[in-house]
């Protein structure tokens, strides 16, 4: 190998760059390796001494004027490396070159365009800021009553970017002075450390959003932490900046304010947290009857002679009335079902804790439902899912309260003052710009203070205490489903384009939730849900009565029907395979029926078992975590690989109605497990089982389409009432701040109809009195 070391003494070499050029020649004798590395290294050092000189001369001449000081080398000295490694002539190393020059390494963004950012960066973050609380103050509350995945996006983003903006805000404000002390620290700073506090009133979040999932309420101590820093931080630019101007003085009620809406913000979290959620709502200690006082009568008056007797009874509760109180002005809108609503919500936001209710609850509970149109009760629970929304997705733990109203007026009118203010003051001095975004931030602030109290003014919450004049009816949840049918997603599946990168970057579920359509949960399908499970709480006598009762999944049905020899074998299977089972056999089903006789489909039935059909597949495949626990998302890739493979081989088959009818053809007369063996879980031909088992019960029990369908809609109400059950309660939740789900909505109606585990069937107290004869 060569080493090629350019003249020192060329000026022109020497100030611009020092070059080093590797190339691999032959490589033969690895012995004489260590050798020739020592004399290249003597060579190497000569030629750094050489350089040094050379340099010296060129800015002292006079000192090496005589030739016998000069040193004198070739104009290259060159190192042979050519026998030093064992590798053969076909692997010589590529030439490879490093150049060192610093005044010519090329910055990535030309100096100007740094300089427009620089000047601009802190005004654009800025006006981000005030954006991005504008914009979650106006959708925060969307997601309540919206399952639009669009909408979930955009807070989700605005979400995560509001704090982060706000953060790197104040940091560049704790660095900006430097930049402006070439100028004038009393201008363009003043009015810029003016801004810190506007961005911990942002870090402090609107009214309508402080958490975006439940997570985000068991990170309050990390919030508590940012309130502690960011804080610090925003005062120390005002620190900095303080000069006596009337700018200093007006930043000090911004700092009130933003140090209430961020204190607010670390309380709320810190509230609806898991532990101090479920502590707030633990009951007081109870000792029960004082025992030992009452033995010591017992003893006392038996020592004395007399004979004792006990008396037990029960103790009656202090409250004569439980039932939730009617509505007294008829002002206000459905007057009625937002006190009965505030009243239960009361009661049963233990389930959300996971807390056990008593037996009064379960009482008063059970005579409002049952005696109540479902119209009525539907509201009642979306109303109270919306009071639990709020709770722990909103501020109104603390807004709604007398000192939440006294904090809002605060912020509202320190913020208007301030207004006033920074406009009678002497702004001359200032930049323009910077006078501009100093008064959106003011207006800005305004605007959302106003919006806020507007917000509050039309809640639920106001009209339990306040009486408006007219209030639009609003919404306070999605009232509708998602739809996911298995035959519709088989017959569109196509090799998806980078469906590999989708699946690497956790997307791929994300785009197939977009996939599933929406449908409006009809008033046929909420009567038919409250009118079974009103029927089904009237054996909900005893605890053991209450498990038997939510262990039915479909079974209690066919029992009633006398269809359990026929078709029982398809609900005493896992519950996620029964739900595939049903799913299916339910569009067969749907698609024969529509053939034959299209009016026959029309049916209330017939529509219920289909949209809760497809809703309860949607919930397999998208929630799973809602259902029971098993191995349905595999039965449904199984299930859907085989029919994928079924259609393709017929190309003919172009709908989901020619679809079914070639399904049908297939001969189910050996089963499927027996032919194909159990390490596929499809289930595909055992729907077809059941789909021809229950037109069977046409042809041969002699029953009416109508019949049918009750039973296969009665089928579904309970697997969804199981389903329902089952899930646990912060799954409930988590759903809330999407939109709500109809399962939710029908395990909250099962609590309240005593369908459930979580109530203590108790008599209260056993009283005791002693009775001396």
């Amino acid at each position: 190998m060569n080493f090629t070391f350019p003249d020192p003494r060329n000026s022109l070499t020497t100030e611009s760059y020092t070059h080093i050029i590797f190339q691999t020649l032959e490589l033969k004798n690895k012995g004489n390796f260590m050798e020739n590395s020592k004399k290249n290294i003597g060579r190497m050092d000569q030629f750094m001494r050489l350089t040094k000189m050379t340099q010296l001369q060129k800015h002292s001449p006079h000192h090496f004027t005589s030739p016998s000081r000069s040193l004198h080398l070739s104009a290259t000295t060159v190192f042979d490396y050519s026998d030093e490694f064992p590798f053969q002539r076909n692997h010589a190393l590529h030439s490879s070159m490093i150049l060192m020059n610093r005044r010519k390494l090329m910055p990535i963004f030309p100096s100007s365009l740094m300089k427009l950012w620089n000047k601009w960066e802190i005004r654009v973050l800025v006006l981000l800021s005030l954006f991005l609380q504008i914009l979650l103050i106006f959708l925060g509350s969307r997601r309540k009553y919206t399952s639009r995945k669009w909408v979930g996006v955009i807070i989700w983003v605005a979400y995560l970017s509001a704090d982060w903006i706000a953060t790197v805000s104040i940091g560049i404000l704790m660095n900006q002075e430097e930049d402006c002390e070439e100028k004038s620290p009393q201008t363009n700073f003043v009015i810029m450390a003016f801004w810190a506090p506007f961005l911990l009133v942002h870090l402090g979040g609107p009214d309508t959003i402080t958490a975006y999932s439940l997570e985000d309420n068991e990170l309050w101590l990390r919030h508590f932490l940012g309130l502690l820093t960011q804080f610090g931080g925003a005062f120390y630019v005002f620190l900095k900046s303080w000069n006596g101007e009337a700018l200093n003085f007006l930043a000090i009620p911004i700092f009130f304010i933003g140090l209430i809406k961020y204190g607010e913000r670390t309380w709320v979290l810190r509230s609806a947290s898991t532990s101090h959620f479920r502590d707030a709502m633990l009951p007081r200690p109870d000792p029960g009857p004082n025992y030992a006082k009452i033995m010591d009568g017992y003893s006392l008056k038996k020592a004395e002679g007399y004979i004792v007797s006990l008396y037990r009874g029960i103790e009656t509760s202090q409250l004569v009335n439980h039932s939730p109180p009617a509505s007294i002005n008829s002002i206000v809108p459905d007057g009625a079902i937002l006190q009965a609503a505030y009243y239960f919500f009361n009661n049963f936001k233990r389930l959300f804790a996971d807390l056990i209710l008593s037996f009064q609850d379960r009482q008063d509970s059970q005579s409002f439902f049952q005696s109540t149109s479902w119209e009525q009760v539907f509201m009642v629970i979306e109303t109270e899912l919306g009071f639990m929304y709020d709770v722990l997705y909103t501020k109104s733990a603390v807004v709604y309260s007398r000192f939440g109203c006294l904090l809002r007026c605060i912020s509202l009118s320190f913020t208007t003052s301030v207004l006033i203010a920074f406009s009678s003051i002497d702004r001359s001095r200032y930049s323009t710009i910077d006078v501009i975004i100093t008064y959106w931030l003011l207006a800005g602030g305004i605007v959302i203070e106003i919006y806020a109290i507007a917000v509050l003014l039309s809640s639920d919450w106001t009209e339990l205490w306040l009486i408006p004049y007219l209030l639009p009816e609003k919404s306070r949840w999605s009232d509708s489903m998602a739809q996911h049918n298995l035959i519709s997603i088989c017959l569109k599946d196509k090799p998806a384009r980078c469906s590999g990168i989708q699946e690497i970057l956790g997307i791929y579920e994300a785009l197939q939730a977009y996939q599933c359509k929406i449908s409006k949960v009809s008033p046929d399908l909420k009567r038919s849900i409250f009118e079974i499970l009103r029927e089904k709480s009237k054996g909900s006598s005893d605890i053991e009565a209450c498990k038997r009762i939510c262990s039915q999944r479909g079974d209690n049905v066919l029992e009633r029907m006398n269809c359990m020899q026929k078709l029982g074998w398809s609900v005493k299977v896992e519950f996620d395979r029964s739900v595939l089972l049903w799913h299916i056999a339910t569009d067969l089903c749907y698609y024969t029926d529509l053939n034959k006789n299209p009016n026959s489909v029309e049916s209330s039935n017939c529509k219920s078992s289909k949209v809760l059909s497809d809703y309860m597949m949607y919930l397999l495949v998208m929630c799973p975590f809602m259902l029971p626990n098993g191995i349905g998302k595999i039965r449904y890739q199984d299930s859907c690989a085989e029919a994928v493979e079924f259609f393709q081989e017929r190309n003919y088959i172009t709908s989901r109605s020619e679809a079914c009818s070639a399904l049908l053809q297939v001969s189910t007369e050996i089963l499927p497990l027996e032919v194909k063996g159990d390490r596929s879980k499809s289930v595909i031909f055992d729907a077809c089982r059941l789909a021809k088992c229950l037109q069977s019960l046409e042809t041969e029990e002699q029953w009416q389409c109508e019949q049918k369908w009750e039973l296969m809609s009665n089928v579904w109400v309970e697997m969804l009432s199981h389903g329902a059950g089952q899930c646990q309660w912060n799954h409930h939740a988590k759903q809330l701040a999407q939109g709500g789900e109809l399962l939710t909505h029908v395990w909250l109606l099962m609590a309240h109809f005593g369908i459930t585990e979580h109530f203590q069937i108790s008599q209260g107290h056993a009283r005791v009195r002693l009775v001396v004869t």
